[in-house]
């Protein structure tokens, strides 16, 4: 296993941290500021589609495709620093670079799944940055941390009054992500169209429904950790009543839905992994700003026990974290998903668990402006949080992993 960046990475991570300093950083504090003064909370602001135009005059565009044709044809080993270099600005970052999520996973669906037609209606114009799209599989009445549970039904219907076949869309989701955004045109919808198949994973489809279509409703905003993630675009409670869409929509074919899901998730696990490092560092590089800034009972925070622990155990974690998420990416390139299954699902339970750790003590140090809004760290904890639930809550990951554990000893 070589880890060392070769020189194309090298290249791009100069470009990138340049592109950060420069642009992103800056913006931060932009993009707040035209939120609170915009028509709607849900529109983007005016700074991220400059950042987005610089990004793409850069070269800095579409860097997770592997595959040439529609990305940068980078490898997840060569990827990874940049993602984690986002990371450092989850919220504005990967949006301008059009490397955020859900857009990535639904561009690689329709890349790896979709059509033709499918591809040039909706593929293009995401990889253009020009729209926006939404992940429906979420359920607000079951537990959807076993997505053989999905209720939504997507049933084949009569044909329709112009005389092309459809399919009618029933169901409720929630936390569906970029949603609120007015941009996002279109969701791809995961449900059952065969409920009964003894096959379980046979039981699920899925398919494009367009925003604008009749009985689509986006209901509500849903919060996390009381933070409505504006930039992002927003997390919706979003419901389904006789939605009708043309046969067309489907992607793949029926029963292939779960399957879908597995590719799309692999991916986005690690992404989410590589970010998060990035997180990590912006917390570290913080933490210790602020130890070095303070003085508490006659010395300077930095000088006191606890803090260098705090500071000495970060870094060691952030080391080990970075290590197993570039053992993964080499591995999912190398022996492809299925052969990284163990290292993506121990990367998704690592990760998440200890950078929160981390941003915690962060905040610590700063005292009362830690869960301020004078610093990113309490909406960085929040997020960071969120990703122990996110794409499979830990418990899941957990008793998969044990489970391909115990199989060596029976």
């Amino acid at each position: 296993m070589d880890f060392a960046f070769d020189a194309r990475t090298e290249e791009l991570r100069a470009r990138l941290l340049a592109f950060m300093d420069e642009h992103v950083y800056p913006a931060e504090a932009v993009a707040h500021e035209q939120l609170v003064r915009s028509a709607s909370p849900w529109d983007t602001p005016a700074v991220i589609e400059d950042l987005k135009a610089e990004a793409r005059r850069q070269g800095l565009w579409n860097l997770f495709l592997p595959d040439s044709e529609y990305g940068a044809g980078l490898t997840n080993l060569q990827y990874a620093p940049l993602a984690e270099i986002t990371g450092r600005s989850p919220h504005l970052a990967p949006t301008a670079l059009n490397c955020a999520a859900p857009d990535t996973g639904n561009m690689e669906v329709l890349a790896l799944f979709g059509s033709d037609e499918q591809k040039k209606q909706w593929l293009e114009p995401l990889l253009a940055g020009e729209i926006r799209s939404a992940f429906a599989m979420t359920e607000p009445a079951v537990a959807s941390s076993d997505a053989t549970n999905i209720e939504t039904r997507i049933e084949r219907a009569a044909q329709g009054t112009d005389g092309t076949d459809e399919y009618v869309i029933n169901g409720r989701k929630w936390y569906i992500s970029g949603a609120m955004n007015p941009n996002c045109r279109i969701f791809i919808v995961m449900g059952k169209t065969d409920p009964g198949n003894p096959d379980i994973r046979r039981q699920q489809s899925m398919i494009l429904v367009p925003r604008d279509t009749p009985g689509l409703e986006v209901r509500r905003a849903m919060t996390v950790y009381g933070y409505e993630d504006h930039l992002h675009g927003g997390h919706a409670e979003v419901v389904f009543d006789n939605v009708r869409v043309p046969a067309s929509n489907l992607i793949s074919e029926e029963g292939s839905g779960f399957a879908i899901a597995q590719a799309r998730l692999g991916p986005g696990r690690i992404h989410h992994c590589m970010r998060l490092i990035g997180m990590a560092e912006r917390a570290i590089e913080l933490m210790c700003r602020r130890a070095v800034s303070r003085t508490a009972f006659g010395k300077a925070i930095a000088q006191q026990g606890v803090v260098q622990s705090w500071i000495a155990d970060a870094r060691v974690t952030v080391e080990q974290l970075r290590l197993l998420v570039l053992k993964t990416a080499w591995l999912m390139d190398t022996a492809g998903n299925r052969g990284a299954h163990t290292e993506i699902q121990a990367i998704k339970i690592a990760t998440p668990r200890a950078v929160v750790d981390i941003l915690d003590r962060a905040v610590q140090v700063h005292g009362a402006g830690g869960v301020s809004q004078d610093f990113p760290l309490a909406e960085l904890w929040a997020g960071a949080r969120t990703l122990m639930l996110a794409d499979g809550p830990d418990e899941v990951h957990q008793r998969s992993l044990a489970r391909q554990e115990l199989k060596k000893y029976r």
